[in-house]
């Protein structure tokens, strides 16, 4: 049964606000390998959620045996002044889960007392596991406030590849990132190691925000990672090869982890370089054909 709970009225430099109007959600997965026949299968073990963050029943697109597909749903569809959403998942041993999302997620414009909004997702791979971590784009809208944090719990022998997309402002709308303040944080671990820590701000009043050696003006990134590569060279060289030339985005890796970084303004353009860069790596990831999530097609 779905719970729907509100806020208490919080605090926020001296100033209230109305927790009627403002969620606390969230979600708890699990996915284990099964007997099945002669063969395992993948499925969701457990299931968690409290607000209005829950899952559609899972779809097996690759057959019955194959990745286990789910979409996380968020009804409202953004985050306003003092939403809070937490988002954790298990993929257990030797399972495979693919998550995303229904559409992109936006991040609306603070109150006006500045209140912020928060997101942190965890996801946890224990051995012989594979992970897809492909939500659809953020949208930041002007003005928004909030932070987002990341973190990826790999145990040896784990893999996964993911993304995240974000777009600043509403260009076509003529409304454009000028104010607000948004910090991402982002932790790759293998057996509590580091392997890639990161953390950026993005405050349109920043000299960062619009120096060359930082943001650039840029209004749209995108960060896809893999882990779990038994040939991270030859990968890096296929995609630098099939991919569309451009000094809008570059590829390399470091501690096991390779990286695929783009830098622009074209929000289309971010997502097709990565659902590109997810197909051709994805057979060498997972031994198995890039299978789109219908989803993404309506």
């Amino acid at each position: 049964m779905t719970v729907f709970e509100r806020i208490e009225p919080a605090h926020n430099s001296g100033h209230r606000f109305d927790a009627g109007r403002h969620w606390a959600a969230s979600i708890a997965l699990g996915f284990d390998a099964r007997p099945d026949g002669s063969n395992t299968a993948t499925r969701m073990t457990h299931v968690r959620h409290k607000g209005p963050l829950r899952v559609q029943r899972p779809f097996y697109p690759e057959g019955r045996h194959g990745c286990c597909h789910v979409y996380l749903l968020h009804p409202p569809g953004g985050l306003v002044s003092g939403d809070a959403l937490s988002i954790e998942a298990r993929v257990g041993k030797d399972s495979h889960t693919l998550l995303t999302t229904p559409a992109a997620a936006k991040l609306y414009k603070a109150d006006s007392h500045g209140v912020a909004w928060a997101q942190h997702t965890l996801l946890k791979v224990e051995q012989g596991g594979i992970l897809e971590y492909l939500p659809q784009e953020t949208l930041a809208f002007d003005g928004s406030r909030g932070e987002q944090t990341t973190t990826i719990e790999l145990e040896a022998g784990a893999r996964c590849i993911g993304w995240e997309i974000l777009a600043l402002g509403r260009p076509a709308s003529k409304l454009p990132f000028v104010s607000g303040h948004l910090e991402q944080k982002f932790r790759l671990l293998m057996d509590g190691r580091p392997l890639w820590l990161e953390r950026q701000l993005m405050d349109p009043n920043h000299a960062r925000f619009k120096g060359h050696w930082g943001q650039g003006g840029a209004t749209v990134q995108a960060t896809l990672w893999v882990v779990g590569l038994d040939d991270e060279a030859g990968a890096i060289e296929e995609l630098r090869e099939a991919l569309p030339e451009s000094h809008r985005w570059a590829v390399t890796r470091r501690r096991g982890v390779v990286l695929l970084r783009y830098l622009g303004h074209e929000r289309n353009e971010a997502w097709a370089l990565c659902q590109k860069a997810w197909e051709l790596i994805r057979p060498r990831l997972t031994g198995q054909p890039a299978s789109v999530p219908r989803i993404w097609l309506t």
